[in-house]
């Protein structure tokens, strides 16, 4: 970096008088020493995000922590690395098991990477009713809305609304014997809300990591963030997640830290004919899938042998993908593809994928990658009809 100062110099007329000007001189910068004592919190928010960049390698972590360490000053004479690490083991984050010389991370610290990133992706959220979603239908839910009604068997005790019924019981019954009858009850009526099942794909091909760019870790962070957000804001959902490349696979969320890309094609059908396979077996009505990916479908599965095309849109799998994003629009499944590419190419077979579906598509940078997750979570939550 450099470092810019304005300077006034000075130039010659014709006449020889000097006339003052305004310049630029630039020098190298150097930053200043931070002032700020280390703390462990500072040092855990680091480590979180290089626990989910080396897939919950802690040893490789604490190796990266160091050198950043060397490199920027993170800590002082005050508090280290090595306090840092202590501390990690005293409150539960790491397992240090000596016999092999391996440092592992813990179930809290799974739970703890996953709330760091709800709370960077997700961290502008209201709360609301827990694990159910709005429709606009009336009926047995936790929000009570503006509107009384007459009581009808099988409301529940908590909506009935004491003052109007009270007053119904005065008006019908006089003011000498108060009496009270099932025609003087009135209760505030609710908000019907129901239930959405959700299966995540997540595409863990080489070219997730090909060219330099890392495109795996914040689409881990995006499904760690999906994942607490439904676990803990609508717990009466569902969510299945799904990795794909070669073939397709079911994880669980406890497993997303780890999440490596492998040497893999993409086999977009395998990962599509798993996530409906899941959505059968759920009683909900609502049912939607998520995928996450870079790049076109290049492999399938005949039989025990793969078939693969790496050059370009190849037809005989692009028909295949086709035919199973119709099938999950005749199911009322809608599929919501997020693109982490800007090749016009791929978009455009993007665009088609989403037509035959009838679903949405978004095109982002890795940066807007979580915005957009929430976005659409929310709008098909809405979209949640009453059956």
């Amino acid at each position: 970096m450099v470092k810019c100062r304005l300077l006034q110099c000075c130039s010659f007329t014709s006449n020889q008088k000097l006339i003052p000007m305004l310049g630029y001189r630039f020098t190298d910068y150097t930053p200043p020493k931070s002032t700020e004592q280390a703390t462990f919190d500072s040092l855990f928010k680091i480590f979180m995000e290089l626990l989910n960049m080396t897939s919950g390698d802690a040893g490789e972590a604490m190796r990266w922590l160091s050198n950043l360490d060397r490199k920027y000053g993170l800590t002082n004479d005050k508090y280290g690395i090595g306090d840092f690490f202590e501390d990690l083991k005293e409150k539960g984050y790491l397992e240090d098991k000596s016999q092999n010389g391996k440092i592992e991370i813990t179930a809290k610290s799974e739970r703890a990477i996953r709330r760091s990133a709800l709370e960077e992706i997700f961290g502008k959220l209201k709360k609301t009713g827990e694990g159910q979603h709005k429709t606009p239908f009336s009926g047995m839910g936790d929000e009570p809305s503006a509107d009384i009604r007459q009581y009808r068997f099988g409301d529940e005790l908590d909506q009935i609304s004491m003052t109007e019924t009270i007053r119904n019981a005065q008006i019908n019954h006089g003011l000498g014997d108060f009496m009270l009858t099932e025609q003087d009850l009135e209760v505030v009526e609710k908000e019907y809300k129901t239930q959405t099942s959700t299966v995540l794909m997540i595409d863990i091909s080489h070219s997730m990591i090909l060219y330099g760019e890392d495109r795996i870790s914040p689409a881990k962070k995006v499904a760690m963030a999906l994942a607490e957000l439904i676990t803990t804001k609508y717990k009466k959902d569902t969510l299945d997640i799904i990795v794909f490349g070669n073939d397709a696979w079911q994880i669980e969320i406890k497993d997303l830290p780890y999440l490596q890309v492998g040497p893999y094609h993409t086999n977009t059908v395998a990962g599509l004919e798993l996530a409906m396979d899941l959505l059968r077996r759920r009683k909900n009505k609502n049912k939607q899938i998520f995928m996450i990916t870079d790049g076109k479908p290049t492999c399938l599965k005949e039989g025990i042998r793969y078939y693969k095309n790496s050059f370009g849109l190849d037809n005989k799998i692009l028909n295949k993908t086709l035919n199973l994003a119709g099938a999950c629009r005749r199911l009322g499944v809608p599929i919501t593809t997020f693109m982490i590419a800007s090749d016009p190419y791929l978009q455009q077979f993007v665009r088609e994928f989403t037509q035959v579906n009838g679903g949405n598509a978004y095109f982002s940078t890795l940066q807007g990658l979580g915005d957009m997750v929430f976005e659409d979570y929310r709008r098909n939550k809405h979209r949640a009809k009453k059956v």
